[in-house]
């Protein structure tokens, strides 16, 4: 990279590291190479507040992620996890549709029955 280059990208940098060469190109570099990495990272980041959403909103009617999304893949339903999410938050009747499709398909995603709590637990 020249030196017009270098500046234009080491805009906004903090001290010398937006006017002086040798330091705005270390700056530039690693800064690339962050955004190179992190790039990656939201991926995975989104990915996994998808599935947390999803679990949320399968525990709500009985049923957790993995026997969920075990028998959606079971009937055949090929939501990809952004938009079961988005349907968790935005469409609960239809998420709840879709979690009774899923535990009529897997018959591990019966209700769920809670074990009574007795003596202190009963207080918590």
């Amino acid at each position: 990279m020249n030196k017009k280059e270098v500046f234009k990208l080491a805009k906004g940098f903090r001290g010398r590291a937006k006017n002086c060469i040798r330091i705005a190109r270390e700056r530039v570099e690693k800064a690339l190479q962050y955004s190179y990495r992190d790039r990656r990272n939201k991926k995975r980041d989104m990915r996994s507040l998808w599935i947390q959403r999803i679990n949320a909103g399968t525990r709500q009617h009985g049923v957790n992620y993995g026997n969920f999304m075990h028998g959606l893949m079971k009937e055949n339903i090929q939501l990809n996890r952004k938009v079961l999410s988005e349907l968790s938050m935005h469409e609960p009747y239809s998420f709840k549709a879709l979690v009774d499709i899923s535990r009529s398909a897997f018959p591990g995603n019966k209700t769920a029955i809670h074990p009574k709590k007795e003596g202190l637990a009963m207080l918590i």
